[in-house]
């Protein structure tokens, strides 16, 4: 006897083929009829319906990897027991058994009925077949890899009907949204006879035709009066009809942008008054396999305007300041987009909004309902209605995902405290410390709410990271006018001083307590640079104090330009290090951080001639402190901020020692007109009168040995960035920068050290002197001298200098295997020996475009091809395209 499924409203057995979805058809009082009258022939078996049944014997048969007596055991149906076949009991085993979704075929047989009314059972079972192989025609072989990962066709998997028609709406979707508006996938399988195991194996075949891509010829507009056609295109954000000389936004239809942008051109009407404006119709007519067009007709209603605006439920806040926060009066244009975002604006979690205002107080299970009262002539009254609701306060908070980093360093940079009570604003400034901190991948950052208890007023809070790599090392070579240049730097950003006696802890290096160790060497056939210096950001471990120190060598050597060699027996040794305390401060606002650091640097010159100094042999020193204020809030990833700004100033001094030291500088340039020598070797002033011994003051390096043995200056820098997010993820990066080298004593002068050189990629090579390197892209490093500076004259540096920067900046991948964006640029800057010749519109301009590539496992790898658009070094016309590189490495 054989019950087929399908063929009964309460199935007794069933016969599917390997991917028919589960079906009941209600056919049951003829089917059974049928089914058992003919089984009853077909085997001369006296059944009746419903009969009442003893089992014997079970048989389970058919493709199955399953134990026979784990499938009898899982039906429930047992030797002995007496069942109504057909009946209610087959029906529910055989829904059992298709639940479990590991089979395609289930068929229940009769097998045997004995005298005294015994039944021998069989159970044909077929198991829903596994996934041998996949082939995808149709694709590049890239594609094909990517689209198998992407549905997660592996070998093994169970091919069921779902996974085929989820695979084939996936495709199609996929190519759809990139303008493949006639994406077709059929898929197919095929049975992989093994004769080995009793397995039931299907190769599938995919066929994509992606087609032409679609692309919108024109977009028309009805009924529109109030906004030109042109108007409201431009409020269509992603839906854009094919123009040449557009090339930043395609012209491929994409259904869930159209969606999206019908939205978007019904808010462009209420940012206007018009409430009441809708869509009545749009349709899309196929021109030809590539191209369609779309019309929309509008009705855009009459335009409106606020009345009355009334606060109920309010307590903690008055109308007053609720009106404050709200910014929309009576009178103003109504604007519902402009409401909404008011009232509770969920692109930004930070927004200065009334929800937000609420929940930075505790009420995180507040309510704000905005209500029209009254609509009248062309006026609409408002209420908002406001549930306070009980003040919430943190219970748990907890913090996953960490294996690198220790939890300490973690709990550290929480602003939200368990007891503390909720404060939205706590929780975003939280995620963008943890972002910041660099350890972890900023992406993947979010917060979650966990049991939040409106009538208790708690809830749990839950940080889940990432780790990221947060170590690098960077290898750098290559050539200039002085030979090969070698660089090798290693940079620990989550080292943990604590564990250098652990060996265990090396992988490679002790790691997790936030501390920064950071090693460079640099050499090259003329010099020889190292540096050692390391950070701790919370000092005694209770407060955000950063404890920052640094130890650095350098030794130069005298080259010569005829021969192209170094010679190792002039040198110049500078010897520096600086011990800095920076402070996290919570006013005005927790952004702020000020700094204070000493520095040492010593300078020695060993039969050294090179013009930077009068003298070969001697020394200089550099005593200098110097105070930072840095304001960053910058959004959470680092890589690429999304908004926000960062503002830096810094003040430098060295004592003034011209105070008390007792020494005449006026005069020690009006003797060294009598440093003259004759022919005969004789001391002479400048009219050729020999100079007596008593009016001869020595030797002229004794003088600049006077005048340079304790540098006296100081020097004064300001930058500025803003961070701008323009649309989507299109980024304005915004900046200024300023700066400033002055003396204490006009007299002695700007020392020939800390001065600026502008132009290049901003990198440098080394810095034997403290000077400091000023990116302007589209020029060769540290070539744009200063205004008004004679051509031919020594680049000895800048005492001023300004630049400005727009950087546009959108990401291609943000994933923490690799954060790429693409950039294009305008600079423009310029340096200055006095404020005389300071002109804040003389500037050397340049453009260009640019790549950054951050990953894990190879640091920041930049290119950025510059046109500077002036002349530098004297030379006519503009200087020309640039290429500028950033080559790091990190595990």
């Amino acid at each position: 006897m054989r019950l087929e499924k399908a063929d009964l409203e309460k199935p007794v057995s069933n016969s599917v083929s390997a991917f028919m979805t589960k079906k009941v058809f209600s056919l049951l009082a003829v089917a059974c009829s049928l089914i058992f009258s003919n089984a009853s022939q077909a085997q001369g078996l006296p059944l009746a319906d419903g009969k009442k049944y003893i089992i014997g014997d079970i048989k389970v048969t058919g493709t199955v990897s399953f134990n026979e007596q784990t499938v009898i055991a899982y039906t429930g149906l047992k030797k002995g027991e007496e069942i109504y076949i057909p009946g209610d009991k087959i029906s529910s085993v055989i829904h059992k058994l298709w639940d479990i979704d590991h089979f395609s075929d289930i068929n229940f047989y009769i097998t045997h009925v004995s005298e005294d009314n015994v039944a021998d059972l069989e159970i044909e079972i077929q198991e829903v077949p596994k996934l041998n192989k996949v082939q995808v025609t149709g694709l590049k072989k890239r594609e094909n890899e990517e689209l198998i990962k992407e549905n997660k066709l592996r070998s093994g998997a169970k091919v069921s009907e779902n996974l085929i028609t989820t695979t084939k709406n996936y495709i199609e979707n996929k190519y759809r949204k990139e303008g493949y508006f006639n994406a077709q996938a059929k898929i197919g399988t095929s049975k992989v006879t093994d004769t080995t195991e009793n397995v039931n194996l299907v190769n599938m075949l995919i066929d994509i035709n992606k087609g032409d891509r679609v692309k919108i010829a024109d977009i028309n507009f009805i009924g529109n009066e109030k906004f030109s056609n042109a108007r409201l295109k431009r409020a269509m954000k992603n839906t854009k009809q094919k123009n040449i000389i557009r090339f930043w936004k395609r012209s491929k239809f994409v259904r869930a942008d159209y969606q999206e942008d019908k939205e978007n051109l019904i808010d462009k009407y209420k940012e206007s008054g018009y409430r009441d404006a809708r869509i009545v119709t749009d349709s899309l007519v196929e021109i030809d396999e590539e191209t369609v067009a779309l019309s929309l007709k509008v009705e855009e209603g009459d335009q409106y305007y606020i009345g009355n605006i009334d606060y109920l439920g309010n307590s903690v806040y008055t109308d007053a300041q609720l009106q404050s926060v709200l910014g929309i009066n009576k009178g103003d244009v109504y604007n519902g987009v402009l409401f909404d975002e008011r009232i509770a604006d969920e692109t930004r979690p930070d927004g200065e909004d009334l929800s937000n205002l609420y929940k930075n107080n505790g009420y995180l299970f507040s309510t704000i309902n905005l209500v029209e009262t009254n609509v009248y002539n062309d006026t609409i009254d408002f209420e908002i209605r406001i549930v306070e609701g009980k003040e919430a306060y943190f219970n748990n908070i907890k913090v996953t995902g960490n294996d690198k980093t220790k939890d300490h360093v973690i709990y550290r940079e929480l602003r939200t405290k368990p007891g503390q009570k909720y404060s939205q604003e706590d929780v975003v400034n939280t995620v963008r410390e943890l972002g910041q901190l660099g350890f972890f991948d900023a992406e993947q950052l979010e917060p979650k709410f966990v049991d939040p208890d409106p009538q208790s007023g708690t809830l749990d809070l839950e940080y889940s990271v990432v780790e990221a790599g947060a170590s690098q090392i960077e290898l750098q070579g290559g050539y200039s006018g002085d030979g090969f240049i070698g660089t090798l730097g290693l940079s620990f950003n989550n080292f943990s001083l604590s564990g250098i006696f652990d060996k265990e802890a090396y992988k490679p290096v002790p790691m997790g307590d936030g501390q920064t160790l950071s090693l460079r060497a640099q050499a090259s056939t003329t010099y020889q640079t190292y540096s050692l210096s390391f950070q701790e950001p919370w000092l005694g471990g209770k407060k955000p104090v950063s404890l920052q120190t640094s130890f650095s060598y350098t030794r130069q050597f005298l080259y010569d330009n005829t021969t192209g060699e170094a010679d190792r027996s002039r040198s110049f040794d500078i010897f520096g290090i600086n011990v800095g305390l920076a402070k996290r401060l919570t006013i005005p606002d927790p952004y702020m951080t000020v700094s204070h650091s000493v520095g040492l640097q010593r300078y020695d010159l060993n039969n050294y001639n090179t013009g930077l100094f009068t003298f070969g042999d001697g020394f200089s020193n550099n005593i200098n402190y110097t105070f930072g204020l840095t304001r960053d809030n910058t959004y959470v990833n680092p890589i690429f901020p999304m908004g926000g700004s960062k503002f830096k100033l810094t003040a430098k001094f060295t004592p003034p020692y011209s105070l008390w030291n007792g020494v005449d500088y006026a005069n020690l340039d009006e003797q060294r007109e009598f440093q003259l020598e004759d022919e005969n070797g004789n001391l002479v002033d400048e009219s050729g009168e020999r100079v007596t011994p008593e009016n001869a003051v020595g030797d002229p390096e004794e003088i600049d040995q006077k005048k340079y043995n304790w540098l006296e200056f100081y020097k004064v820098k300001f930058s500025g960035e803003w961070f701008t997010q323009i649309y989507d993820k299109l980024v304005l990066r915004t900046n200024a920068e300023y700066g400033f080298l002055g003396a204490y004593n006009s007299d002695r002068g700007i020392p020939p050290f800390e001065r600026f050189f502008l132009g290049g990629d901003g990198l440098g090579t080394y810095s034997l002197d403290g000077r400091e390197t000023v990116q302007l892209r589209g020029y060769p490093n540290q070539s744009v001298v200063p205004v008004d500076r004679p051509a031919g004259a020594s680049d000895d540096g800048a005492t001023i200098y300004n630049k400005y920067s727009l950087e546009l900046r959108y990401p291609i991948s943000l994933k923490p295997s690799a954060s790429i964006y693409a950039l294009s640029f305008l600079e423009a800057g310029a340096s200055y020996d006095n404020f005389r010749d300071f002109n804040p519109f003389q500037l050397n301009r340049s453009a260009g475009a640019g790549l950054r590539i951050f990953m894990p496992a190879f640091g920041l790898l930049g290119i950025d091809f510059g046109y500077g658009f002036d002349s530098i070094g004297g030379q006519p016309g503009a200087n020309g395209w640039e290429t500028h590189f950033i080559i790091g490495q990190q595990f």
